[in-house]
């Protein structure tokens, strides 16, 4: 008995001061207030487990090389950029636009450094289908390079297509440069296409790697999400698609196919989001830079249409709270109506904030999320708060085609952003995202038409009903919710 309790003694006594040391390290880091208190309250109640957990995922490490090499490419690219983006591409005619595009403008080049380039023609695709075999149709006019990056691959149906044209691309000595995340394509990596790939001279790579070391060096739930392909330096795709044919993907999840949306873009744009995927091939392999931009025909692009464009990265390590305050200022600057699109909603405090002090200042809100979601977790947290936003007056509608994967905003049909993020912890401060924030009424314009093709697909949530749902359930989705910044 002596022993048990000296032996309880002794837990208890580590565990205090495992609680002080990690306590002084979340107040030394200065993170959100939100996520601290989570974490005190997980390390606290969860002995060893959570401090455990607090070491392995608690800050965004990500090793001293990786921060050596991102800012070494910040200095890189201000010099490429100077070369490749004349002045004339960034002579953006403000006067037709919302004086909050102008300011945005402003806020990103200093958060994040890039500006806004005019002159690009875009093209939005709905249907995955058609995606896939565009996108395929472009790499088989491919003529001297294909870039490509993408969270996930899957095997299987029209992505197959893809696959098959960036093997012929290789095979006619076109130069193809591949870079997939380890983690979320870890099923595709074990599978026989990266060897067909390789074999076929496809430059491939896997982003982030996994495993013990890594662990103890750097996070490795900080993923790669962005879903960037460039061709011949002249094209360029991106939104929230991975490689994947939804009639081949996670049939078993049960929430319907997977709904995404993509823009085909040409004009000054293509550089910005080559110079972002280039820049992550060269934390991957150190390939030297100027090598990559001879060889692969950037920065010979023209002003093609009349768009403006803003390619605002993020990730640890590149930015803060660049793509949350950019995010941000857009809802901030509605003033008649705001539509958001979201596969998962977890935001922080500031995004609810601002949700409903749109709502509150009659600006029309409307936030449209999957009926279902493939993370039981975040299905019940995103539920947490519904009842802020529907008492609000912002009007939630359930999409019931499947898993709404499209990340974008609409704000009074003249400013927009689209890309990879959604709208959740993880995304705002985890993943490497890419977004764009297009200032031009006519991407807004078709942006919102689609975004209204949703509404037509959805239920709209009864502020009633929603109330008299079952206390245990209102009990799990605001448990839940402590451990928003967690998920």
């Amino acid at each position: 008995m002596d022993f048990l309790l000296k032996s309880s003694a002794l837990l208890t006594a580590m565990h205090v001061a495992i609680v002080v040391v990690i306590a002084l390290r979340v107040i030394m880091q200065r993170s959100a207030r939100g996520i601290a208190l989570s974490w005190l309250l997980l390390v606290v109640s969860l002995p060893y487990v959570g401090a455990l957990a607090y070491l392995l995922i608690g800050e965004r490490r990500i090793g001293r090389d990786r921060t050596r090499g991102i800012g070494r490419l910040r200095s890189d690219f201000r010099d490429i950029a100077r070369a490749t983006l004349p002045a004339q591409f960034t002579e953006v005619d403000w006067q037709p636009l919302p004086p909050a595009a102008q300011a945005m403008n402003h806020l990103g080049r200093s958060l994040i450094g890039g500006a806004t380039v005019c002159g690009n023609a875009f093209e939005l695709f709905s249907e995955t289908q058609a995606i896939l075999s565009a996108i395929a149709r472009d790499v088989d006019a491919a003529r001297t390079s294909v870039l490509m990056e993408l969270y996930i691959w899957n095997e299987g149906g029209a992505a197959d297509e893809v696959l098959e044209a960036v093997i012929r691309a290789a095979r006619r000595g076109v130069q193809c440069h591949v870079l997939v995340d380890s983690l979320g394509a870890r099923p595709w990596w074990k599978g026989s296409q990266p060897q067909r790939l390789r074999d076929a001279g496809v430059q491939l790579r896997a982003a982030l790697p996994v495993g013990l070391l890594r662990t103890l060096i750097g996070r490795t739930d900080l993923r790669l999400h962005r879903k960037i392909v460039v061709i011949d330096g002249a094209t360029a795709w991106t939104g929230s698609m991975n490689l994947v044919d939804p009639r081949h993907f996670k049939q078993g999840a049960g929430v319907g196919e997977w709904v995404d949306a993509m823009a085909r873009l040409e004009g000054p744009v293509v550089n910005v989001l080559a110079a972002t995927l280039v820049g992550d091939w060269i934390l991957e392999t150190g390939d030297p830079l100027q090598q990559l931009i001879d060889s692969n025909g950037l920065g010979s692009v023209q002003l093609q249409g009349t768009a403006n464009i803003q390619v605002v990265p993020s990730g640890p390590g590149q930015t803060t709270d660049g793509l949350l305050q950019m995010i941000l200022a857009l809802i901030n600057a509605a003033r008649h109506e705001l539509v958001l699109t979201t596969p998962y909603l977890v935001p922080d405090d500031a995004m609810i904030v601002a949700l409903r002090g749109a709502a509150g200042r009659g600006v029309q809100v409307t936030l449209i999320v999957p009926e279902k979601v493939d993370s039981v977790l975040t299905r019940y947290a995103s539920r947490s708060y519904y009842d802020d936003l529907l008492d609000a007056g912002v009007a939630i509608q359930l999409y019931r085609g499947g898993l709404l994967h499209t990340k974008s905003i609409t704000v009074d049909r003249t400013m927009s952003m689209f890309g990879t993020v959604n709208l959740d912890m993880r995304s705002l401060w985890l993943n490497y995202e890419v977004a764009l924030f297009v200032y031009h009424p006519g991407f807004g314009a078709a942006l919102h038409t689609l975004q209204q093709t949703y509404v037509a697909r959805s239920i709209r949530l009864d502020t009633v009903a929603w109330a008299a749902r079952p206390f245990r359930e209102r009990l799990l989705e605001n448990s839940l919710r402590l451990f928003n910044p967690l998920l």
